[in-house]
């Protein structure tokens, strides 16, 4: 006989009942730009689609974002911050190395009784936090889990590499997961990984590996580095697989899917998935063009903009499909 203590229940579905988001009021666009490196707006948007991108104020930090991000999600959720059960911040550009984000996220919300941690996967953090959330309200552990994509991507810039500096942006995106009685919510999440290629999109210094001195900042240890062609190639092909394993998992066809909110990293990348994928211009969303990259935030914003726009409506399936430095991917197949 089971022990009632140790007995499992059954596990049970998990919805995103509400969602939120926050971009920094300062935009930057490609002109502006022009007076900082070598490029022009024409440069900018052909390879990139991008025309502007928010910047955070002096003193805004991840924490701010997320922390404005998570009370629209909680109120669009009808959910009161003490009613939260756990917290998880999706960020490469954390506050500080610790405490984490999320801690100081719970601390802004006055979330009392909610446990908070931080996780990293680049770009892909938002679907791997949703991953992980999901796994806490789907065994009863918890009832309400607040997930979170955040960064402050200006602050790791080089404004003079102009490879990298005209990409990025700030900003934060969140989501409540709850069960919904009689929906089935998330139905897959498919997530991967693969160290051997680390080194093409990094910032080496600050770690244990590479702590901060004066030589490691002069040096410009604590920028973002990336290899972008390698990127561009790993990311279609590394998203075109998790978008496909995900579907046949669920035994879905691109034509079913209502709208594609891939990782915002700029037109081209989205442009390589949808024809692989054979999706249509109608189904796959972008905001690239105002925001540029905002890494684990990336897809956390679009999704909201998506939902308060109306292009997702209760009963829709949607794919999200992401990948990010080291290297990370991740898709999620959503029942809305």
């Amino acid at each position: 006989m089971t022990h009632p203590r140790t007995s499992r229940p059954h596990l049970r579905t998990v919805s995103i009942t509400g969602v939120g988001s926050h971009v920094p009021e300062r935009v930057l666009t490609n002109a502006d730009l022009e007076k900082l490196v070598e490029t022009s707006d024409e440069w900018i948007t052909s390879r990139t689609g991008i025309r502007e991108r928010r910047i955070a104020a002096e003193g805004e930090t991840t924490a701010d974002m997320a922390a404005k991000a998570a009370a629209r999600a909680l109120a669009n959720a009808g959910v009161k911050p003490e009613d939260l059960d756990l917290i998880i911040v999706a960020t490469i550009t954390p506050d500080m190395p610790f405490p984490s984000t999320a801690c100081l996220v719970q601390h802004r919300l006055g979330a009392v009784r909610a446990a908070a941690f931080d996780i990293e996967a680049a770009c892909s953090g938002f679907v791997y936090a949703l991953d992980i959330g999901s796994h806490f309200v789907a065994s009863h552990t918890y009832n309400t889990v607040l997930v979170i994509g955040a960064e402050k991507m200006s602050s790791v810039i080089d404004w003079k590499d102009r490879n990298t500096c005209v990409l990025f942006g700030d900003g934060a995106g969140a989501a409540v997961l709850q069960n919904r009685p009689a929906a089935h919510g998330l139905l897959t999440t498919c997530l991967g990984s693969d160290g051997g290629k680390a080194g093409l999109l990094e910032v080496r210094g600050g770690g244990s590996a590479c702590p901060a001195t004066a030589k490691s900042v002069a040096d410009g240890m604590h920028y973002l580095r990336m290899d972008g062609k390698e990127t561009f190639k790993n990311a279609v092909n590394a998203m075109v697989t998790a978008a496909t394993d995900a579907l046949d998992r669920c035994g879905l066809k691109i034509e079913q899917i209502r709208c594609i909110i891939p990782h915002q990293a700029n037109q081209r990348i989205l442009a390589a998935v949808a024809e692989r994928l054979g999706a249509g211009p109608d189904q796959v969303f972008s905001n690239v063009e105002r925001y540029g990259n905002t890494s684990a935030a990336s897809v956390a914003i679009a999704l909201d903009e998506a939902v308060q726009g109306g292009r997702i409506r209760r009963g829709d399936l949607v794919l999200l499909v992401v990948f990010g430095a080291g290297l990370t991917w991740g898709s999620a197949v959503i029942e809305w």
